[in-house]
């Protein structure tokens, strides 16, 4: 309950209009007890005397100067075209301290009117608007509940008063809606898009079949969708009327981007264009629930309340004794992100089997739909991708946001780079903090022109330079991302060249040849000529060897315990996770190897192994630098000390991988040490049941940090709680299931 339910109510509230709207806010007022006294207004004198016989009301007055007289509070809701004359009315009779809020659906024209009658908008003025209502209306229509869950809008001008805004949003909140801060014209840009518009279509589509000679049989077998969307044509007329003239020049703009696409498709159906159908009804389904996921972390909403925060889920886990089963994880994820990105470039259809369906390669996905790339799926990992060819992308609508994809962001910034379009890579506020300087230097050196903010972090502004010229590049850290980024921009140049001081992953190189690309590789140098051209080809993307890790170690130091993983990549620049654990005694069988799509997989069987602590061999480094988060749970099991040198890039992920992992460790009662590149741990043996006290730890948002500690309850004497976990999504978004159905005590909640 807000501070207002719990404090000193209000004395006196007046509400001009009990519609719908009005009605609701009267009733949600004497729920919570947030008034003494409620005194509605309204120019129809049967709808006061409902209001008064329904008790929504304590009084009523047809006078608005007598009625606005001491009031605490002024709420208008009737039609938006009244405003200036209701306020003109009311004016002269405002205390100095009365707070004025409204409902209006149009906020410009509120703004104006208030500055109309008062000569500029008064400090006690916040206009607002709901985002809630029913076809319904009447005072009679009114529901306590309308505003639970949902948005209200409030967009107060300059030199507005902080105090009034408070006490608006408190009655607001005790309600169970969520205040928003919005500017004014971008509240009436936001609206005719997601409200107007759809109301005026609705209207004219019942007006048009209405009139037609079949009306009656149309009408009689309409489908649910057809009622679902034209519902909204049995609101207020008049009420809708006034919103459309109120807001007309940004529904008039909307309508008019509705026109253009209507005439697209209207072609590509008369035309019979297959793809440019499928391109418009796969957009607009991914868009359906990419705005609903990805998009809703960097929406053009602002929380007024600072102590609304984003729910994150928290893991709760109880000490465990074993795990066993068979368990195929998703597909791996840098493969995921790739099939993407080389099969929009490429000519022709690129299917793509065991695609990972989490969010970061989701954002991928989303970029090159938003890059004008029609791409059908994904439907239980299957993808279709019609490529464009290498200069067949296209100018975005806006912004590409790349989610919490550090991958992504970093592919694609080669890639964006030598296209004669511009373009800016955004991210939520981890990807916000990564290091992308290190794939613009290069990129500059290519010709490339991008800007970052001054420590070199995102957003990266790209202005596209199609006459790129080939590098050699002498890497300073082991990266596959670097090495990836500029062999895409290598692709539209003349040769490029890039020395790694370190193996990394090869996927790159490997699907490149498969879709028909020569790229020379002599050790640590790898070489392409650009200007080759891509042919679609089939993927089949083996199961995640980093998805698989924490499985891995899972078996590894939990008594009587045997996994058999399927279908794993085992690329030799990705098994430094199999080749560490083995040195630390695991007990790791590779069966069925075999070769898929130029990848190689196979199936792994782990048991359960005494470990022991070692000196990590710094050559394994890149090759495992994914997976050191559950390596260090590995090693607190170990006997003996465990010590990791030269993986200062853990710093630069999701998190400070090697300081959260160990405050952690040192939170559950494991000595680990963090050194400026590593990281020394002091394992306590698998003798001993409880390695870690249990306790609560933070994951800071990284889902590897949470699936890591997640396997840290096996060996647990109590109970762990890991919080701020909702991030595993972004590469496991099964893991609770797949965690669950091996033998883990893993529940996820709602923090």
């Amino acid at each position: 309950m807000s501070a207002v339910a719990q404090g000193r109510p209000l004395s006196k509230v007046v509400i001009i209009g009990l519609g719908l709207i009005g009605s609701s806010f009267a009733r949600g007022l004497k729920k919570w007890q947030l008034c003494e006294q409620i005194v509605g207004c309204a120019r129809s004198s049967s709808t006061l005397e409902q209001g008064l016989a329904l008790g929504v009301v304590d009084a009523v007055e047809t006078d608005l100067g007598r009625a606005v007289q001491g009031a605490d509070l002024v709420f208008l809701s009737m039609p938006i075209g009244a405003t200036e004359k209701i306020l003109s009315s009311i004016a002269p009779h405002l205390g100095k301290n009365t707070i004025v809020t409204d409902a209006g659906s149009v906020k410009g024209c509120v703004v104006e009117a208030a500055k109309r009658v008062f000569g500029t908008v008064p400090e006690n003025f916040i206009p607002g608007h709901p985002i809630a209502g029913s076809e319904q209306s009447g005072v009679a229509a009114g529901k306590v509940d309308l505003f639970l869950h949902h948005k209200v809008i409030l967009t107060p001008v300059s030199g507005h008063c902080p105090k009034a805004v408070s006490k608006v949003s408190e009655l607001w909140e005790a309600m169970g809606a969520e205040v928003i801060l919005m500017h004014h014209d971008a509240h009436d840009k936001v609206l005719a898009a997601t409200s107007h518009l759809p109301h005026l279509l609705a209207y004219s589509l019942v007006d048009t079949l209405a009139k037609d000679d079949e009306n009656l049989e149309i009408f009689r077998y309409a489908a649910g969708g057809f009622r679902d969307f034209t519902r909204i044509a049995a609101s207020d007329p008049v009420m809708w009327h006034d919103i459309f003239l109120a807001n007309r020049a940004a529904t008039l703009e909307v309508l008019d981007q509705f026109t253009e696409g209507l005439a697209h498709i209207r072609a590509a159906v008369d035309t019979a264009n297959s793809q440019d159908m499928l391109g418009v009804f796969t957009r607009a389904q991914a868009a359906r629930e990419h705005f609903s996921t990805i998009l809703s972390q960097r929406a053009y909403l602002e929380s007024m309340s600072e102590s609304i925060k984003e729910k994150q889920a928290t893991f709760i886990l109880q000490p465990g004794e074993q795990v066993s089963g068979t368990l195929r994880v998703p597909g791996d994820k840098s493969i995921s992100h790739r099939s993407i990105i080389l099969g929009s470039i490429a000519e022709g259809e690129t299917d793509v089997e065991g695609f990972l369906e989490g969010e970061d390669a989701l954002a991928t996905l989303q970029a090159f739909r938003d890059l004008g790339v029609v791409i059908e799926g994904p439907h239980n990992g299957r993808v279709k991708v019609y490529g464009v060819g290498l200069k067949g992308l296209k100018v975005p609508p806006g912004d590409l946001y790349l989610g919490n994809s550090g991958t992504s962001m970093r592919l694609l910034a080669g890639l964006l780079s030598a296209q004669d379009f511009s373009v800016t890579l955004t991210g939520d506020k981890s990807l916000s903090k990564r290091p992308m300087g290190r794939v613009a230097d290069p990129l500059r050196e290519m010709g490339a022109h991008i800007t970052t903010e001054q420590d070199g972090s995102p957003p990266l502004a790209i202005k596209g330079n199609p006459c790129l010229f080939g590098i050699t590049y002498k890497m300073p850290v082991a990266s596959a991302q670097v090495k990836s980024c500029l062999l895409l921009a290598g692709l539209y140049s003349d040769s490029t060249t890039v020395v790694e001081p370190a193996p990394t992953r090869d996927h790159t190189e490997r699907m490149l040849r498969g879709f028909g690309v020569s790229v020379d590789q002599k050790g640590d140098t790898v070489t392409l000529q650009g200007g080759q051209t891509l042919k679609a080809c089939s993927i089949d993307i083996p199961a995640d060897i980093s998805s698989a890790a924490f499985f891995m170690v899972a078996a590894s130091i939990a008594k009587d315990s045997e996994i058999l993983l399927e279908h794993v990549g085992i690329n030799p620049t990705r098994t430094g996770i199999i080749d560490i654990l083995r040195l630390m005694g695991a007990d790791i069988s590779v069966q069925n190897e075999k070769q898929v799509g130029g990848e190689p997989v196979a199936d792994l069987v782990v048991r359960s192994a005494d470990l022991k602590g070692i000196d990590i061999p710094e050559r394994l480094v890149p090759l495992a630098i994914d997976e050191f988060p559950v390596l260090f749970i590995a090693a607190a099991c170990a006997q003996g000390v465990t010590r990791l040198t030269g993986a200062e890039e853990l710093r630069v992920k999701e998190s400070d991988r090697i300081q959260v992992m160990a405050d952690g460790l040192l939170a559950l009662g494991v000595d680990a040490e963090a050194t400026p590149d590593g990281i020394i741990i002091q394992g306590k043996g698998s003798d001993q049941a409880g390695v870690f006290s249990g306790g609560c730890v933070e994951s800071h948002g990284d889902h590897r940090i949470a699936m890591a500690f997640s396997v840290a309850s096996l060996r647990s004497r109590g109970e762990i709680q890991v919080a701020n976990c909702a991030n595993v999504a972004t590469s496991f978004p099964s893991f609770v299931s797949q965690a669950q159905k091996v033998g883990l005590k893993i529940v996820a909640k709602d923090a």
